[in-house]
């Protein structure tokens, strides 16, 4: 039963494989390429009501018992993830088929976005690090191809920066590999916290974890976040929206596995770094926010707020506030897909992407103007929508852990995300149209309805929160308590 849990990457994988052959054939790419999302949300769905009954699952390769193979684990946490990930896919692969273009659908464009997520699910289920650099590196690469796919000027300007970025990274995690390796002897994760807690968190393994940190910072866009917002505006819309609902978030989900399994241990050290720099994010992701009038440019720097919001839960380390980061984390990815999807239609409405020169867009697309106005709302954290509950707990874990100075940073950046989104909204949908009837440009059903679904999911995962409250309590219980996820690996006889 166990090898399900290899679906969530082997379907996409295998699909993204027989699109290369199908290229002329884009309704069948088209179709091929939603159906198999659909069928890793099913699977994802599945295998998280499994854990619930049995508990963390795993599943050897080679028959090889761990630690000495390579193998995948599923837990709650894990789980979550994928599901949303397969969702939002699913939804942004709709809006792609009215937007992207057949110049780009003819160019493998299906076959690469497939990768990315068998990269991003296999980031999420692999249960050792070097395959963790693998999965990263699979996801990484087809990002290169998908931020560069059209030739635009603006796009592979910021390609380079985004492609030497990422090597310089990904050499950083092998170097923190190779010194993890040679000092305790292993790379299996569980294997790795049970041979840390033995010979103890020292100075070298302390300064091990501070380079897994500069590698996860950098591709989570935590402080070293000067690449993400020329690189995240610069490729299509629905290319943006993967990238702004996912690929931070892989960085982050790193994060939180190696800071709660393995290096956590000295948390006055890291997790002290973690939220100083988590603070010093949201500081600059609020300026940003605040400074540009580009459209593409406030989203971009809305996505590093909400890096460094998300990690404050890590850096407090108290049950609640993972509750919190883990809450947040699953309708982050859901709103930050909607918000590049709105930013890309108002762009494609009105030809350009300053907010000074649109006006009066609710008179021309009423639910458009609406949708954005929700998604506003959503992340600010106004209630009932998915953004309360993550942030709410959040702060509750903050005055449990008395971090009242990050508290107050966290909730101070709300109000400029607030602030950020709400000037796009008066200024744009407000005000007198500059659309006559004669350039009015049509709104396609397909661009507006993945809009809706988007829509209807932050709605709904903030009125059903306690849907998934057992969910989200199962992962931040594994995150807070090590010696679960070990005994699923190392001890459960499967």
């Amino acid at each position: 039963m166990n090898n399900i849990i290899v679906m969530p990457m082997i379907i996409p994988l295998l699909t993204g494989i027989v699109l290369i052959f199908l290229r002329g054939q884009v309704i069948i790419q088209r179709i091929l390429s939603i159906v198999a999302m659909i069928a890793t949300a099913m699977i994802s769905i599945y295998i998280l009501n499994v854990i619930q009954t049995n508990g963390i699952l795993r599943i050897d390769f080679g028959g090889w018992l761990p630690p000495y193979g390579i193998l995948f684990v599923a837990d709650s946490f894990s789980m979550l993830l994928v599901l949303t990930t397969a969702i939002v896919t699913a939804i942004v692969l709709l809006y792609a088929f009215f937007s992207i273009g057949k110049g780009h659908e003819n160019m493998f464009f299906y076959s690469f976005v497939l990768f990315l997520i068998a990269g991003v699910n296999g980031s999420f289920l692999t249960g050792d690090l070097f395959n963790l650099f693998v999965c990263f590196e699979v996801m990484l690469l087809s990002s290169y191809v998908l931020i560069t796919l059209g030739g635009r000027k603006i796009q592979l300007v910021e390609s380079i920066k985004y492609v030497v970025i990422n090597v310089l990274s990904s050499w950083f995690f092998l170097l923190a590999i190779a010194y993890l390796y040679g000092t305790v002897g292993t790379l299996n994760m569980a294997h790795l916290s049970v041979r840390i807690a033995e010979v103890g968190q020292g100075p070298l393994l302390t300064t091990i974890a501070m380079i897994f940190l500069v590698v996860f910072s950098l591709k989570s866009g935590l402080l070293l976040y000067f690449w993400l917002p020329g690189s995240y505006s610069a490729p299509p819309t629905a290319v943006a929206a993967l990238f702004g609902a996912l690929l931070t978030k892989v960085g982050i989900y790193a994060m939180f596995r190696v800071f709660t399994l393995i290096f956590y241990h000295e948390p006055s050290i890291t997790h002290t770094v973690i939220g100083v720099m988590a603070a010093l994010t949201m500081i600059g992701g609020s300026i940003g926010a605040i400074a540009y009038k580009d459209i593409r440019q406030i989203v971009s720097y809305n996505v590093v707020i909400s890096v460094g919001f998300i990690l404050v839960g890590l850096a407090v380390s108290t049950e609640v506030a993972i509750q919190g980061s883990v809450y947040y984390l699953i309708h982050d990815m859901i709103i930050k897909a909607l918000l590049f999807l709105l930013a890309g239609t108002m762009i494609y409405l009105t030809k350009t992407a300053r907010i000074e020169e649109m006006s009066g867009l609710i008179r021309n697309y009423p639910l458009l103007g609406w949708l954005f106005f929700i998604t506003t709302m959503a992340l600010a954290g106004i209630p009932p929508l998915s953004g309360f509950i993550g942030k709410l707990l959040v702060g509750q874990g903050a005055i449990e852990a008395e971090a009242f100075v990050l508290l107050a940073i966290a909730f101070i950046s709300s109000v400029f995300v607030l602030y950020s989104l709400l000037r796009i909204f008066m200024n744009t949908f407000w005000g007198e149209t500059i659309i006559s009837e004669d350039e009015d440009t049509p709104l396609k059903k397909g661009m507006l309805i993945p809009c809706v679904l988007l829509g209807i999911a932050t709605i709904t995962l903030g009125l059903g929160a306690e849907s998934i409250a057992v969910y989200v309590n199962d992962a931040a219980n594994t995150l807070m308590n090590p010696e679960v996820y070990i005994d699923a690996v190392l001890n459960k006889n499967q």
